[in-house]
């Protein structure tokens, strides 16, 4: 009886450390991704506010070759949504708006229904280093409720700047190739 007292008491501080952990851990928290790109800033404003260029450097479209994300409205403009629908778990089905557009910067609120539902919001921010030179900041801004905002702390983070990453590096291969 007592060894049975010892288990289930282990087993509840077990439980109970990440809750308490989790209490500490911010419930809203920002990604950020730099990539510089040779090519001036012009150019890549044009590029990357259109939201159907997506498909050319974003893993998540990549993922499914079979998707066809849906524009409605304007492509590039503030309004313009891009839909998507896939059969691949790990991309899901969301949608994504252009609320705030200028030369220096783009704002995106972003909806998700599957794997997570939830809403987030993300930028692409521009900033000339020369006339030939562009650093662009993609930035996220999400938030998680406890206690999940543990997982999303040690976990989630991580994972959304490797994918971030990797969207920047596709990004600058991309328009670095423009003639």
């Amino acid at each position: 009886m007592k060894i049975l007292k010892k288990i289930v008491i282990f087993l509840l501080i077990i439980i109970a450390i990440p809750l308490i952990v989790a209490i500490f851990i911010p419930k809203s928290y920002t990604v950020s991704v730099k990539q510089t790109i040779n090519k001036p800033k012009s150019v890549v404003y044009e590029y990357v506010r259109m939201l159907d260029n997506q498909k050319k450097y974003s893993i998540w479209v990549m993922q499914d070759p079979n998707m066809t994300p849906e524009i409605t409205g304007v492509d590039g403009t503030v309004g313009a949504t891009q839909k998507w629908n896939s059969t691949i778990e790990d991309v899901g089905e969301g949608s994504q708006t252009i609320v705030s557009i200028s030369e220096d910067r783009m704002d995106i609120d972003l909806h998700f229904v599957r794997p997570f539902a939830g809403d987030a919001k993300a930028a692409n921010i521009l900033k000339a280093i020369d006339e030939n030179t562009t650093e662009i900041t993609n930035e996220f801004y999400g938030s998680t409720p406890y206690p999940f905002n543990l997982m999303a702390y040690t976990f989630g983070r991580s994972m959304l700047t490797d994918a971030m990453t990797k969207n920047m590096n596709n990004l600058k291969k991309e328009v670095e190739s423009i003639q």
